[in-house]
């Protein structure tokens, strides 16, 4: 299998994230606060240069995923993050009782695609990590993830509030 149908997944979702993730909070937080009042909304606004960013930098992680190759670990993870990023999409939807930014294609393309990865994959006899390394390799995403919206944050802070 191609590794690159990965990135080309992601890409896809990633599309719909960066056309809608900045106004989202914006729009939806008086419902959201009404609803969930003990969230700190505020901190998960966030501006479209930071959407940018974020998602910039995403894919150069995703890239050098699909660059390892399937049989690396570095794939694997991204793969796995990617199903789970998914299924958070579909948890966040029901939770907001709407939309969220990326849940029209979490069930369309994320989704469809994890999974015919995965069998893929099996298919072609690669070892693919179970119980430990499932989570090792979905934390190393969620952690890929957390980085850069941390990047993102310090990058697009105004220059007067940046540390540097």
């Amino acid at each position: 299998m191609s590794p690159w149908g990965l990135l080309v997944a992601w890409a896809v979702h990633d599309a719909e994230e960066l056309a809608t993730m900045a106004g989202w909070v914006e729009r939806e937080r008086p419902r959201l606060e009404r609803m969930y009042p003990w969230i700190r909304w505020d901190l998960l606004q966030v501006s479209q240069r930071h959407v940018n960013i974020a998602i910039g930098l995403m894919g150069l992680f995703m890239t050098a995923a699909c660059a390892a190759g399937p049989r690396s670990r570095l794939f694997q993870a991204a793969l796995a993050g990617f199903g789970l990023h998914g299924v958070i999409h579909l948890a966040q939807g029901l939770l907001t009782r709407g939309y969220t930014p990326g849940l029209f294609t979490a069930p369309t393309v994320v989704l469809p695609y994890s999974v015919w990865a995965w069998r893929r994959l099996k298919a072609e006899g690669v070892q693919v990590p179970g119980g430990r390394s499932a989570i090792s390799g979905v934390a190393l995403f969620l952690v890929a993830v957390g980085g850069v919206h941390g990047v993102a944050k310090l990058l697009s802070a105004p220059p007067a509030d940046r540390w540097f």
